[in-house]
């Protein structure tokens, strides 16, 4: 798919995962830390971009994606590393089991928790999310905004 997005000179989101939806929960192990995987898979896609000319595409470092809950932790608290890649950042982080799991909620109360989650998201350096209550995040996105004027 690479070289038709490059031609086309089409965007493209880069999402880091491993495996398929069927196994990809096996596939958590990473022995360096799982930022530091992510950051690796980013640097080898920055190189396969420029071979197959894109030149516009967004970083997703896949929360939820062969990850488990404490990995997921992990890249959100360094989520700022990425912007080393000088790109836009894309998180989806809404309702995702690391924001209900840990504190025996159901899916259907973790909007604080996705709230705070995306909030830390922007801080961290994420210029787009991926989200299911809209109003609720634009809300919490101009509330963040406010808070750096």
């Amino acid at each position: 798919m690479l070289p038709l997005v490059g031609k086309l000179r089409l965007r493209y989101v880069a999402m880091h995962m491993r495996g398929t939806s069927a196994f990809m929960d096996s596939l958590t192990n990473y022995p360096l830390g799982v930022t530091a995987a992510v950051m690796a898979f980013f640097k080898d896609f920055t190189v396969k971009a420029s071979d197959y000319g894109i030149t516009d595409w967004i970083l997703d470092p896949g929360f939820g994606f062969a990850k488990t809950i404490a990995q997921n932790w992990e890249i959100l608290r360094n989520l700022s590393e990425f912007t080393t890649f000088g790109r836009p950042i894309l998180v989806g982080l809404s309702r995702k089991s690391m924001l209900y799991n840990p504190f025996g909620l159901s899916i259907e109360d973790s909007l604080t928790a996705t709230q705070v989650a995306n909030t830390l998201a922007l801080q961290g350096g994420a210029t787009l999310l991926r989200v299911h209550d809209v109003p609720d995040t634009l809300r919490t996105v101009k509330m963040f905004e406010m808070t750096r004027r």
